[in-house]
């Protein structure tokens, strides 16, 4: 039921507003309705700025990850990859000054670095950005590929929900 669940998104948007704890079931309930686009754009920026304003326990932010995580397909590694695998994490910013460097040459120490990228929010564009500039880079690779590539699109397909809730 729409009404339902604008009322509902309501009431959660204003309890953590209000510096209230979201429950599991709660974080879940937002998470789902952002991945099935079932909350208007402007309730899940408002709970996103209620979320940076009042922030959050350990306890939601690991459901809010979980659940994000969660909310596309999780790709599995095979299982000799278990200590190979790695990750390089960037926040953004001037210039990729690791990521183009850092991928390669931990691939060509034998680790795993299957890396998701996104794309540049201002005018410095981002990783793949850049990358789609070499003629004949493909960045939009399958999931078996992936398993074979470091550097892939942010997709809806793998977490779905980060990509609502950032671009």
């Amino acid at each position: 039921d729409t009404k339902h669940e604008k009322s509902l998104f309501s009431d959660l948007i204003r309890k953590k507003r209000d510096g209230g704890q979201l429950s599991d079931e709660e974080v879940k309930a937002f998470i789902h309705a952002v991945t099935a686009k079932t909350i208007q754009d402007c309730q899940t920026g408002a709970m996103l700025m209620a979320i940076w304003l009042m922030g959050m326990v350990p306890a939601e932010t690991e459901t809010l990850t979980r659940e994000m995580m969660l909310s596309g397909e999780v790709m599995k590694w095979p299982e000799e990859w278990k200590k190979l695998v790695v990750d390089k994490h960037s926040t953004g910013g001037v210039g990729d000054k690791v990521s183009l460097v850092l991928a390669p040459a931990l691939a060509a120490c034998g680790c795993k670095v299957p890396m998701i990228s996104g794309r540049g929010l201002a005018h410095t564009g981002g990783t793949l950005d850049k990358l789609e500039s070499i003629p004949e880079f493909d960045i939009d690779q399958s999931k078996e590929k992936v398993k074979q590539l470091f550097i892939h699109e942010e997709a809806w397909r793998t977490v779905p929900e980060d990509s609502e809730s950032s671009g």
